[in-house]
């Protein structure tokens, strides 16, 4: 196989030693690299039941074979853990230079395991690794603790760094590396438990060579052109931010704490609006043409504060806490960026605490300090407590809604808006039946990246029975999984005529894997099969395959309906009725001869 190294560089941070680990080539065949390899690598060398804060709790990144072939959109690093979050797999993606600069160092990925015995950098520079000092840089936010280590180290590395909330083992926080957020599920809260400040990367190799240079070179010209058609328009106009406007119209925007599904200050924080009264400038990832990432500043005559701004920030800093000023938002999106934690998460607890302060049930330090639905001051405040877990509530807001509805009791379980310990992103399931299986059976807990079902709720021939949501469910997963391998952007998605077919293509120009259109998919099963089996192996149970009680109120999804198209989706999966994979399931995906050297236990 073609555009891999075949090599994986593991790092033990006890003792600081590190040694190549050669990559099956059968491995790098059937899971491609990128989130595949990331799965694979954290399954070898996990052991079973790990703890997220445990020092053999691995955290992997990856890269994947179309990472520095001029593919437009192909700068996706993969990161695979345990998460703080869930006890399940915390796997996460993030668009950066580190991608390419990591390919260059001869390796595919990069395996951290071990706990530091005080805190550090972890540099590698090409083949050497070295663990330094990073005494200096506790306390900065990510940005700070980049542009320090590149004025240390050289303007030719690329960081990943965590901020103060991962620091402090704030269960949500993040992975930051070129302004940009590896949130979900905590990534950077395994870091922090590592006593890794940062990872600091020098690559000076070269890529790994092609199959078909020449057709690469045109493919990559034309889905370059493809990728600046009508298809992802809104994307450069406008971004992601203009879907919330919309959503509250469909009924289907989160507001307060999912009580409701439309907000009536959409309007204020529409994309149009922030586009016209906000916008400061609009740019791109590393080796892409579409540039969706657009930056807003406030307007407010406070402090100017320019951030970044994604639709799922908007909504769990808007909406979701009955915010209706965007320029609160923006500072709370600032905030969130500048202590390195996921938006989401933060958003979705502390809308549940909001619902606590609602409903009358006392929550941990002074009610002058309770954050309110509406109140942006006490949001702003709020988040500061949670990124420094300063105080009581600043210390029960870190743990995430499912861990702070358990200490504080009192019937606040049931508003707990979580899957497996993942807060729930910005869309209301109570309409979206697709999109509520999606969030029920996705490995990673509630999420809208690994499935794109809310598509299939959106389309005009939505389907209507059991088996065929579930089948497009499933479907919809192994798409988004096989994408994350590759790696291309999910924004490419309606780039292509057939994407199986047309991906297929791109990968025997790339790698000179023989393959069609039903190998690959058949590649995305085997990836979601191996995010299930590291959580089956962590002790999943179907129990944990579900919706928060409120989503199953009356008003929501039916708990019957919900049963039905679970049990219609580990069908189409060829699962047990338990939610378990058969021996000859694992053998009819090829996995079997992969799992040797790994442990699954039962």
């Amino acid at each position: 196989m073609q555009a891999i190294h075949g090599r994986a560089l593991v790092v033990d941070c006890s003792t600081g030693t590190a040694e190549p680990f050669p990559i099956p080539p059968a491995v790098s065949a059937a899971v491609l690299g990128g989130a595949g390899l990331a799965s694979w690598l954290l399954l070898r060398f996990a052991p079973p039941r790990v703890d997220a804060w445990a020092p053999d709790n691995p955290f992997v990144l990856a890269a994947g074979p179309f990472i520095g072939t001029g593919l437009t959109t192909s700068s996706k690093l993969a990161i695979a853990t345990t998460s703080p979050q869930t006890g399940f797999i915390g796997d996460s993606l993030t668009s950066s230079y580190l991608a390419l600069v990591l390919r260059r160092t001869g390796f595919d990925a990069l395996v951290v395991v071990g706990r530091a015995p005080r805190w550090s950098v972890l540099f590698v520079d090409d083949d050497q690794v070295r663990l330094l000092p990073a005494e200096h840089l506790l306390g900065r936010d990510p940005e700070e603790t980049t542009a320090t280590l590149r004025s240390e180290l050289g303007r030719d590395i690329r960081v990943a760094a965590i901020g103060l909330a991962g620091e402090r083992l704030v269960r949500y926080a993040a992975v930051v590396n070129d302004g940009r957020l590896a949130g979900r599920t905590g990534p950077g809260a395994v870091l922090g438990a590592k006593r890794i400040k940062a990872i600091a990367v020098r690559g000076t190799g070269r890529f790994p060579a092609v199959a078909d240079p020449d057709g690469v070179h045109r493919a990559a010209r034309q889905l370059a052109t493809r990728s600046l058609g009508p298809e992802t328009a809104k994307y450069r106009e406008l971004g992601t931010v203009a879907n919330l406007a919309f959503f509250s119209r469909l009924g289907v925007l989160p507001t307060r704490n999912f009580q409701a599904g439309s907000f009536p200050a959409a309007e204020a924080l529409s994309g149009e609006r922030l586009v016209t009264q906000h916008r400061a400038d609009r740019q791109a990832c590393a080796a892409c043409t579409v540039g969706c990432e657009h930056h807003f500043r406030t307007s407010d005559g406070g402090p100017a504060t320019t951030v970044r701004l994604e639709y799922e920030t908007l909504f769990a800093l808007g909406s979701l806490c009955g915010i209706e000023d965007p320029n609160v938002v923006l500072r709370a999106a600032a905030l969130c960026d500048r202590y390195g934690m996921d938006a989401i998460s933060a958003g979705g607890t502390i809308a549940w605490a909001m619902e606590c302060v609602e409903r009358g049930v006392p929550l941990p330090g002074s009610p002058d300090e309770w954050p309110r639905f509406g109140d942006g001051a006490s949001l702003l405040r709020t988040l500061e407590a949670i990124g420094e877990r300063r105080g009581p509530l600043g210390d029960l807001l870190a743990e995430g809604s499912r861990r702070a509805a358990a200490i504080v009791g009192q019937g606040s379980e049931t508003w707990a808006m979580h899957v497996k310990g993942l807060e729930l992103p910005g869309y209301h399931p109570k309409r979206l039946r697709a999109m509520a299986l999606g969030f029920a059976v996705t490995p990673r807990g509630a999420c809208h990246n690994r499935t794109s079902a809310y598509e299939i709720d959106f389309s005009e021939d939505a389907p209507a029975s059991a088996e065929r949501i579930a089948k497009a469910t499933a479907r919809s997963e192994d798409r988004s999984a096989l994408l994350d391998a590759l790696p291309l952007c999910k924004f490419l998605r309606h780039c292509f005529d057939d994407f199986f077919v047309e991906a297929a293509s791109l990968v025997r120009l790339v790698t000179g894997l023989s393959c069609d259109a039903e190998e690959l998919q058949r590649t995305g099963e085997r990836i979601v099969t191996l995010k299930k089996l590291f959580n089956l192996r962590q002790g999943w149970t179907r129990s944990d395959d579900t919706l928060p009680p409120r989503l199953l109120s009356p008003n929501g999804i039916d708990p019957a309906e919900l049963d039905r198209l679970i049990r219609a989706y580990y069908r189409v999966r060829g699962w047990a009725a338990d939610g378990s994979i058969p021996p000859e399931r694992l053998r009819d995906l090829g996995l079997e001869s992969l799992l040797d050297s790994v442990s699954i236990g039962s």
